[in-house]
């Protein structure tokens, strides 16, 4: 017999995913404890649950799946292979329909003059920061730069000052971290400039003093000089999506964490199977996170889906917690589809999102 989370780990399908598929009446476990409630599946199950895997990826309709699965070993496969010609005609019709929709885009996109590509700079940049709070904002946002060669927009950190202030943004679309310092001597409108990670990770190299640093674009070249040194190099020549848009969300329920005891928490605690992102890849592990009614953040194991808790990507919030450098930490949950925000105590421009991971099919 394997328990629920050896099935989820050998099947590729979730925790949750099996227990939606034990309520649906699709995939029911051989054995239920009747004290705990906590399912067993008999050996033959496996091989039912990768199918059940692989339909799913599929997106075939749960009813469909049930066919499927009843008929599965049955002598007779042609109800089998004409429910899966069906679903195969209906993902055709909806990719014709999508690559429609796409072209479409495409079409209002050239009409606005491809924005996602930026023109050539034709003024001169130039402020001063302080040393150690660009190093601070740096490391503070750097684990979220994306690397997916699709979308090289992502593949650096944003560099957007107005007034007195320097904001460094960096996202790969699971997470995005934004932190800010002070900067004098721009005096303009506001400037964005996307520095390309490996010049970003140069610049941070020669952050080692408290003295102000300068930071120049001119054309399509950006500068940072700490004394006699220089890090310099190609901006990437696109724009970044609009970041500020991005993390204005509804207030959630916060909650204070001592971030070396939750780091324990979340490392110690269960974990959950979640997607497989790419392919030939392995599921990522989830925490699923609730804050219960004494105002603490608990990780939750077995069952919790009658809260609003919300799952996330582990390695990831460890990342974030690692990022913000703090002892202390706020995290901020809303609802189970809304993105988890960890936030400083001392600092609200500092902080990072993730997104939430679907629990349930």
């Amino acid at each position: 017999m394997r328990s629920i989370g050896e099935m989820a780990r050998d099947s590729g399908l979730g925790v949750s995913a099996l227990r939606f598929y034990d309520r649906a009446g699709v995939l029911v476990p051989a054995w239920v404890d009747p004290v705990s409630g906590y399912r067993w599946y008999a050996p033959g199950q496996l091989d039912e649950a990768r199918l059940l895997a692989r339909l799913r990826r599929a997106g075939m309709p749960l009813a469909d799946i049930r066919l499927v699965l009843a008929g599965w070993s049955g002598p007779d496969t042609d109800l089998v292979r004409g429910l899966l010609q069906a679903h195969l005609r209906r993902l055709e019709r909806g990719l014709a329909d999508a690559r429609s929709e796409f072209s479409a885009l495409r079409v209002l996109l050239d009409q606005r003059e491809s924005p996602m590509t930026a023109s050539p700079r034709t003024d001169a940049v130039r402020l001063s920061v302080p040393a150690d709070g660009l190093a601070a904002a740096l490391d503070a946002v750097r684990f979220a730069v994306g690397a997916d060669p699709e979308l090289p927009m992502l593949g650096g950190v944003l560099f957007d000052v107005e007034g007195d202030t320097l904001h460094v943004v960096a996202t790969d679309r699971y997470r995005m971290a934004v932190a800010r310092t002070t900067a004098t001597g721009h005096g303009g409108p506001r400037d964005q400039v996307i520095v390309p990670a490996p010049l970003v990770d140069a610049m941070r190299a020669l952050l080692g003093g408290d003295e102000p640093v300068h930071l120049g674009v001119e054309g399509d070249r950006v500068t940072l000089e700490a004394g006699d040194r220089q890090a310099a190099g190609p901006r990437l020549a696109y724009d970044f999506p609009d970041y500020r848009r991005l993390v204005r969300l509804p207030a959630g329920r916060r909650a204070v964490v001592d971030v070396a005891a939750f780091r324990t928490a979340l490392t110690d605690g269960p974990v959950r199977a979640g997607e497989v992102r790419e392919e030939g890849g392995t599921a990522q592990e989830m925490s699923v996170l609730d804050v219960t009614d004494d105002g603490t953040v608990a990780v939750c194991g077995e069952g919790g889906e009658d809260r609003d808790v919300v799952a996330v990507d582990r390695g990831f919030l460890l990342d974030a917690l690692a990022a913000a450098g703090r002892d202390r930490l706020v995290l901020e949950l809303g609802a189970p589809t809304a993105p988890l925000a960890i936030r400083r105590t001392d600092d609200e421009g500092t902080f990072s999102l993730l997104m939430p991971v679907r629990l349930d099919d």
